[in-house]
C-alpha cells in the first residue's frame, strides 16, 4: 500500500479529475460513434440472419432514435477501457503494489470477455432467434412487419447483457482474492447457481426451450471455469500467506 495518505478533500478532488477525464473520453468516443453509427446500422440491417426481414419505421423519430442509440452504444464500448482504467487509478492508491499490478491486468481480460459474450450472442443466439421467430410466424400464416426500432432494440437487448454475463470469471477471481468467496463455497452452491443461471437465461432470451438451452450451456461452462479460477486464486493466496508467515 502506498505510504501517502489522502484527506477526504484530496479524495474528492481525485474523483473529480477522474470523472472529468471519463466525461471527456466519452464525448470523444461518442463523436466517433456518431460517424460509425450509419455504416453499422446499414450493415446490421443486411446481415444474413435478417435477410427475410423488411425494416419499417412507425414513428417519425424512429430513425433518429436508432441513430443516437447506436452512437451511444459504440461510444460506451469504445470508452470502456478508459473508464475501467480511471476506476482502477482511483482505487489503486489504497492497494499494495502487487495488488495494483494484478487488478490492472483485469482490464484487458474484462474487455476480451465482454467482446466474447457479445460475439457469441450476435453470431449464435441472435440468428437462431430470428430464424425461429420467422419460422413460427410462417407456420401461423402471419405476415411479419417489423419496426426498425423494435429490431435494433431487440438486438441490443439480446447482445449487450451477454457481454456483462461473460464477466463472471473476472468477478469470481476478484471476490476470491478479497476472501469474500471460496472455491468450496462455489462447489457447495453449484445446484443453486445452475438454477439462477437458468433464470438468467430465461430473462435474456425469448420464451422457447432451445434458446434457453443455447444460452444455458455457455453459462454453465462459464460457471465451471469460474470455479477453477477461484480454486487457483485461492491456492495462490494461501501460498502468499504461507511465504509471508515464514518471512
Amino acid at each position: 500500500m502506498q505510504d501517502t495518505s489522502m484527506s477526504v478533500t484530496e479524495h474528492l478532488e481525485e474523483l473529480r479529475k477522474r470523472l472529468i477525464v471519463s466525461a471527456i473520453g466519452f464525448a470523444v468516443s461518442f463523436g466517433i460513434g456518431f460517424f460509425l453509427a450509419k455504416p453499422l446500422i446499414i450493415y446490421l440491417q443486411h446481415i444474413k440472419a435478417a435477410d427475410h426481414i423488411q425494416m419499417n419505421y412507425f414513428r417519425v423519430t424512429d430513425p433518429f432514435n436508432i441513430y443516437m442509440q447506436m452512437a451511444f452504444v459504440i461510444g460506451i464500448i469504445l470508452v470502456s477501457p478508459l473508464l475501467l482504467y480511471q476506476l482502477w487509478a482511483f482505487v489503486s492508491p489504497g492497494l499494495y503494489k502487487n495488488e495494483r499490478r494484478v487488478t490492472l491486468s483485469y482490464i484487458p481480460i474484462m474487455i476480451v470477455l465482454f467482446l466474447a459474450g457479445v460475439a457469441f450472442s450476435f453470431y449464435v443466439l441472435f440468428p437462431y432467434v430470428l430464424h425461429f421467430m420467422g419460422t413460427l410466424s410462417s407456420s401461423l400464416h402471419i405476415t411479419s412487419v417489423i419496426g426498425i426500432n423494435e429490431y435494433f432494440h431487440f438486438l441490443i437487448q439480446i447482445t449487450l447483457p451477454f457481454g456483462l454475463v461473460f464477466e463472471l470469471p473476472v468477478l469470481v477471481m476478484f471476490l476470491t482474492r478479497l476472501g469474500i468467496i471460496t472455491p468450496f463455497f462455489l462447489t457447495k452452491i453449484r445446484k443453486y447457481a445452475y438454477f439462477v443461471l437458468l433464470v438468467v437465461a430465461g430473462l435474456i432470451t425469448p420464451p422457447d426451450v432451445m434458446s434457453q438451452l443455447i444460452v444455458m450451456v455457455p453459462l454453465v461452462i462459464l460457471y465451471e471455469i469460474s470455479v477453477l479460477i477461484s480454486r487457483y486464486t485461492f491456492n495462490q493466496s494461501l501460498k502468499r500467506m504461507a511465504s509471508h508467515d515464514e518471512s
